[in-house]
C-alpha cells in the first residue's frame, strides 16, 4: 500500500508518522475520529490539514495493525 500523504522524519516528532511534513501526528488524527470528531471538527483543529490526510492516517492505522499482533486482554 502506498501512502503519499504520511511522513517520517527521525528529526521530527521523534520519528513519528506525521501528515505532509507537518508536525501533525497520524496517531493524533486517528484519536480525534476514534473520540467521535467528524472531518470539518478536525479540519477546523487543524487548518493545514486536507480530508484526503484524515483518510490516509485512517488507512495506515488499519495498516499498521494488519502488520503487528496486539495483546488483547479477554474479559469473561
Amino acid at each position: 500500500m502506498n501512502f503519499s500523504r504520511i511522513t517520517i522524519n527521525h528529526n521530527q516528532m521523534n520519528g513519528m508518522p506525521c501528515i505532509r511534513g507537518l508536525r501533525i501526528p497520524v496517531a493524533t488524527i486517528v484519536a480525534m475520529v476514534a473520540e467521535g470528531m467528524n472531518n470539518e471538527e478536525i479540519l477546523a483543529a487543524y487548518p493545514d490539514l486536507e480530508n484526503d490526510d484524515i483518510a490516509e492516517s485512517l488507512r495506515y492505522a488499519a495498516e499498521a495493525l494488519r502488520e503487528r499482533e496486539l495483546p488483547l486482554v479477554m474479559h469473561a
